[in-house]
C-alpha cells in the first residue's frame, strides 16, 4: 500500500504527464536516518562508561544500528538499548568480519561502508565522517582528516609542529600500546618549549577536535604531546578507548587518572569545530 507521500507524488506526476517515482525510491525516502557522527561518538564513549548511560544525541541512531545487528542474529535483544557498549562493539566487529574486514577495519568502530551495508532497507546514513587517504606530512604518515586538523591547529598557534610519531604505525613504539596502529594518532615533539607553550599546544589541538595530553617523565615518558583525532573512523581500539576516556574526563593512560590537560568546553570533533 502506498504511503500518503507516495500517493501525492504519484498524483502530481500524473498531472504533469511524467512517470511516477518508483516505489523503491519512495520507500528509501521514508527510511529513518542514522547519524554516523552520533554513532561514532557513542562507540568511543559508551564502552568506557562504568554504567549503561547514553551518549547525548546518539540514542536514536544507535538504536537503528543495534536493531539491524539484532536482526542479523549478532546482538541479543537485551542490548538493543541505545547504549553502544562492549556487547554492541563486539557485535559490530562480528558484522565487519562477515564482510571480510580484518585488523582495524574490524575493530567494532563503525565506518561509512559497513554502516550503509548494515542499514540496507532499514535506515539511511547521514552526517558521514571520512578519514580520507593516507599521506605524509611533516615526514610522518597520517590521513587527510588528521592533516587538516593539524594544519588548523598550527594556524591557531602561529607555528609548525614537529611530529615524532604518526598514524598507521603498528608495533612502531612499544610505549604507545597500539594507539598508533590505526589512524588519527600523533605524537608531537616539544623540545625547546616552555611548560606554558606545551599546554597551549595541547589546548589548541583540543579546540580543533583532538584529545591531547602533555606526557611527562613522571608518567614514564619523555616530554611530548600525545593526540588522538576524535571520531576518526580508522582509530585503533587503543586510540578509540583514549578518545572515550577524554570525553569522560580521564587522562588516556592505563590507570585512568583524572584529565591533566587544559580544559576546553565543549569538547568538539573536527566536524563540530568546522560548523562553529
Amino acid at each position: 500500500m502506498l504511503t500518503k507521500v507516495a500517493v501525492v507524488a504519484t498524483a502530481t506526476a500524473l498531472s504533469f504527464g511524467v512517470a511516477a517515482p518508483a516505489s523503491a525510491e519512495v520507500a528509501a525516502a521514508a527510511l529513518p536516518a542514522a547519524s554516523m557522527e552520533a554513532v561514532l561518538k557513542a562507540a568511543q564513549i559508551d564502552p568506557r562508561r562504568a554504567d549503561s548511560a547514553l551518549t547525548p544525541g546518539a540514542k536514536d541512531s544507535v538504536l537503528l544500528v543495534e536493531q539491524a545487528l539484532s536482526a542479523k542474529g549478532l546482538l541479543d535483544q537485551q542490548y538493543v538499548d541505545g547504549h553502544f557498549g562492549t556487547s554492541t562493539i563486539t557485535a559490530y566487529s562480528s558484522y565487519q568480519k562477515s564482510l571480510g574486514y580484518t585488523g582495524i577495519d574490524a575493530s567494532g568502530l563503525p565506518g561509512k561502508t559497513s554502516l550503509e551495508k548494515l542499514g540496507e532497507g532499514r535506515y539511511t546514513v547521514t552526517a558521514t565522517v571520512a578519514a580520507g587517504s593516507r599521506l605524509t606530512y611533516h615526514g610522518e604518515t597520517m590521513n587527510t582528516r588528521t592533516k587538516a586538523m593539524l594544519v588548523k591547529a598550527e594556524g591557531l598557534l602561529g607555528r609548525q609542529l614537529t611530529i615524532t610519531q604518526g598514524s598507521y604505525n603498528p608495533g612502531g613504539v612499544g610505549a604507545s600500546a597500539g594507539t598508533h596502529d590505526g589512524g588519527g594518532a600523533l605524537d608531537i615533539g616539544v623540545e625547546g618549549m616552555s611548560s606554558a607553550t606545551r599546554t597551549d599546544v595541547a589546548r589548541k589541538l583540543r579546540q580543533v577536535g583532538f584529545a591531547a595530553w602533555v606526557r611527562t617523565p613522571a608518567q614514564g615518558f619523555a616530554y611530548h604531546i600525545h593526540a588522538i583525532a576524535l571520531s576518526d573512523p580508522d582509530l585503533s581500539s587503543g586510540a578509540q578507548h583514549q578518545a572515550g576516556d577524554y570525553y569522560l574526563g580521564y587522562n588516556g593512560l592505563a590507570g585512568r587518572g583524572s584529565d591533566d590537560g587544559p580544559a576546553v568546553s565543549p569538547k568538539l570533533t573536527w566536524e563540530e569545530y568546522q560548523r562553529g
